[in-house]
């Protein structure tokens, strides 16, 4: 029998109660991404890259160029202050092939074909205006697509991750590596660049799944064996780590389960997300909240889904948004449990009998310990039934609701019921006032 939470038809706190479908992609939609305010781009094994309106669910553009599957996907606006700002796209597929997009028109812009190998992922440096790609080699190039400067070639594995760092510097996931490098403009005075590999930190046990940057001072990185890393963003060293996700024994509040063996994907970190106080961690088919100050775990649900948990977002609220391979979506709130008066935590076999007085000290600052820190848990609020296959990701549009991408080829908008409601009405009633049928008695 799942272990795993349920909610019932009630769903008070749940405001996404209508849902659009929207249909073109012909094989898995793995990629999300926000251009503005309103408007959004999916992309995946179709090759395909689809552009949308958020509120109305129409499909504004078809882009092909591409001949195999969405590898990476993300949005590059222009910094130009002499023109209106223009919103581009920057694609990588599997056909080696890098493609920037024009979102207002829907064009291609330009393409770019010499690479030797997939490009995993892309990262976009505003302050530098430049962009990065990384596959087999980690890539620099400008708006113009020329390319800048390139590391030699790194593994056959490649880069499946990149983040910014301070000081004109990136973090690289190469398999269980993590490697520092530094952009520098060259000193001729000449547009020149180069990439200097400055260090590798190989603290991880396993291949790095996942990177997110915390703020200026920290970045967090997850690893296939369900390794949290915290590191300064700095001088790149270790500042605490968790590897317990599955530990019940960690998390005494978590119901233990009887297994033979555990297996890999089960404490996989496959997505990791934060604020300035926490990182949110999914973890097999669980997620966990991760003080950053406190440096341990302060609350999970270590089976939120009936399978792997895809994606992760915390929301302006409380909220937390999570998504996973059994096709559900569900919405959690983080909240404070109703302090118990604190039992003396034992500390060791002898501190069991009470024997010896550094035992009683132990003990009264555990207790202590125990009576000031606030404990939270998370509670299931909304359970988005849509998707009849595996859940990619989502994006959050605030008022205009959630977008969900699904392995079952669609995207789904989920939208606010009431707001909906209310919007149509007000539609209604000014329809009704232009044409002069509106009679108020």
């Amino acid at each position: 029998k799942s272990s795993v939470q349920t909610i019932g038809e009630e769903q008070i706190q749940n405001p996404y109660t209508e849902l659009l479908v929207l249909k073109g992609h012909q094989d898995i939609v793995r990629f999300l991404v926000q251009i503005d305010d309103y408007r959004f781009a999916s992309a995946g094994d179709d090759g395909i890259i689809f552009l949308w309106n958020a509120q109305t669910g129409e499909k504004l553009f078809e882009l092909y160029g591409h001949t195999h599957k969405i590898t990476a996907i993300a949005p590059f606006s222009s910094s130009d202050t002499s023109e209106e700002q223009t919103h581009l796209i920057l694609t990588a597929s599997a056909d080696r092939t890098v493609i920037v997009w024009d979102c207002t028109s829907g064009r291609q812009v330009q393409k770019v074909s010499c690479f030797h190998s997939t490009v995993k992922c892309l990262t976009v440096l505003q302050r530098l205006d430049v962009w990065l790609s990384g596959g087999s080699d980690l890539c620099v190039w400008n708006r113009k697509l020329d390319l800048l400067c390139k590391t030699s070639h790194l593994t056959d594995a490649g880069i499946s991750a990149l983040v910014e760092l301070p000081r004109n510097c990136v973090a690289a996931a190469v398999g269980k590596e993590l490697i520092i490098f530094r952009l520098m403009t060259s000193n001729d005075g000449s547009e020149g660049w180069n990439i200097l590999e400055v260090k590798r930190l190989v603290d991880h046990q396993d291949n790095i799944l996942s990177l997110v940057s915390v703020n200026d001072l920290t970045f967090v990185t997850g690893s296939h064996v369900g390794e949290l890393i915290v590191w300064d963003a700095l001088d790149w060293t270790k500042q605490a780590s968790e590897c317990n996700f599955w530990d019940s024994s960690v998390h005494p509040d978590v119901q233990p389960e009887i297994k033979l063996s555990q297996s890999r994907n089960e404490t996989s970190v496959q997505h990791l997300t934060s604020d300035e106080e926490c990182v949110f961690a999914a973890v097999g088919k669980g997620i966990y909240v991760y003080n950053l100050q406190m440096r341990r775990v302060i609350a999970c649900q270590r089976t939120a889904h009936d399978s792997s948990v895809l994606h992760i977002e915390k929301l302006p609220n409380r909220q937390l948004i999570s998504c996973s391979e059994d096709g559900s979506v569900r919405i959690w709130e983080l909240r404070e449990k109703q302090q118990l008066p604190a039992e003396p935590v034992p500390t060791g076999f002898f501190n069991m009998w009470g024997f010896g007085r550094a035992n009683r000290q132990a003990s009264q600052a555990a207790k202590k310990m125990q009576e000031n820190t606030p404990m939270y848990f998370l509670e299931l609020v909304g359970d988005l039934i849509g998707h009849s296959s595996a859940v990619q990701m989502f994006l959050y549009f605030g008022e205009l609701g959630l977008a969900t991408c699904s392995a079952d080829h669609l995207i789904i908008l989920w939208k606010d019921g009431e707001r909906e409601s209310r919007l149509r009405s007000l539609t209604l009633f000014q329809k009704l006032a232009q044409n002069g049928d509106l009679q108020i008695r």
